[in-house]
């Protein structure tokens, strides 16, 4: 028997994610048990308690469970108003600045099927190719050695100007924490997706609760330009390089109008009617 497991001293088993999640499916379901060592962990940290009921068993997640799901909600509260609020700063920028933009955008995009397992992927980023990385929606299957991906930019934007051409879409990845911006700055397909679907891509770096910038502008790679928040405003701190897109295809198109009209300020010239 291992004797550390039986110390009075044992704090038990270190919550996770993974225990986080498994106590809100067992809170919004039947409690049917599943069994494993995620649920014997929770059992373990009083979390959960079984119940027979007509010779079935289920689980039931305990007020202690209810407790640490109540502060798992507040700290995640707390993170998305804070990421909320700089995505709602940044598309007011973009709407002064004379441009129509678009938050939570879901974006179909074929990749190098290379870049989506994990393969390097700096010639890649830094050579699309003459078609660029967008694919008709009418295509029935990705490019040759190529596989289909999501983006969900933060903000997607483009001018607003009736000819094509001149549209320039941008994209802006908002960070609010530094544990973020590190694991995804390690995901070189996503920012190939960004890189793919717009002629600039822009990293907009929030404050940490002292104020200072979570990360700086040499640690975001020299594809992206950055951003940084300076006493609530932004500031440029390195130009985003900028490609030519002739046309958004067709389902980018479709994709906007779905997503309903652009956000962007009031029109003073439709206050009145």
């Amino acid at each position: 028997m291992d004797a550390a497991s039986d110390s009075p001293h044992d704090p038990g088993p270190v919550l996770t994610r993974i225990h986080h999640r498994r106590l809100r499916e067992i809170h919004r379901s039947a409690g049917w048990p599943c069994q494993d060592m995620v649920e014997v962990e929770l059992l373990a940290a009083g979390l959960l308690e079984r119940r027979l009921d007509q010779r079935r068993e289920t689980l039931r997640v305990t007020e202690a469970g209810i407790q640490v799901l109540a502060r798992v909600f507040a700290g995640n509260k707390a993170a998305r108003s804070a990421h909320e609020a700089l995505v709602e700063q940044v598309a007011t920028a973009m709407a002064r600045s004379g441009r129509l933009a678009w938050r939570g955008l879901a974006l179909r995009v074929a990749l190098p099927m290379e870049l989506l397992t994990g393969e390097p992927a700096e010639k890649v980023i830094a050579e699309p190719g003459p078609q660029g990385l967008w694919t008709e929606l009418a295509a029935p299957e990705p490019p040759p050695a190529h596989g289909w991906c999501m983006a969900c930019p933060d903000v997607f934007s483009i001018r607003n100007s009736s000819v094509e051409a001149y549209l320039e879409p941008v994209v802006h990845e908002i960070k609010v924490h530094r544990s973020d911006l590190l694991g995804d700055l390690k995901k070189p397909a996503k920012r190939a997706a960004y890189l793919g679907m717009a002629g600039a891509c822009w990293y907009v770096l929030g404050e940490d609760t002292k104020g200072r910038p979570i990360g700086a502008p040499d640690e975001v790679p020299a594809e992206c330009g950055v951003m940084l928040v300076e006493r609530g405003a932004l500031r440029v701190a390195r130009e985003a390089p900028r490609r030519a897109v002739e046309r958004l295809p067709f389902h980018v198109w479709m994709a906007l109008a779905k997503a309903g009209p652009a956000w962007r300020e009031d029109d003073p010239s439709q206050q009145a009617l």
